[in-house]
């Protein structure tokens, strides 16, 4: 299958999966005249990498579950490797989190300061 019909299977785009070979996360094969070409269980794999970016995850995370891309993600019991990458991308959202609600909560008491309602 080549990239336009992979990144429409997948609901991705045809940029993405290059940049997702790049990152070592899928492959291809090279035809004759250059085009990549891509097993047809590519599309799991790129399933399960989205459904990981989805929740929150990155694709340095993901590598942390390429043992089980090719499957069901969720199935299996969950990996200690698979389990410290989730909390320690938790922790990073919950950081980030606070940082953006310390931020305002400055801005909605200038906006008081200045007589605003919020």
């Amino acid at each position: 299958m080549r990239i336009g019909e992979l990144a429409e299977a997948t609901g991705t785009t045809p940029r993405a999966l290059r940049h997702y070979e790049q990152q070592g996360l899928i492959t291809s094969a090279r035809a004759a005249n250059g085009y990549r070409e891509y097993d047809a269980r590519t599309t799991v794999r790129v399933r399960n990498i989205r459904r990981l970016l989805e929740a929150g995850l990155t694709l340095d995370d993901a590598r942390a579950f390429l043992a089980c891309l090719d499957g069901d993600v969720t199935a299996g019991p969950a990996s200690a490797r698979g389990l410290k990458v989730a909390r320690d991308r938790l922790a990073v959202l919950d950081a980030r989190i606070a940082s953006q609600a310390a931020v305002r909560d400055r801005l909605a008491a200038a906006l008081r300061e200045a007589g605003e309602t919020v």
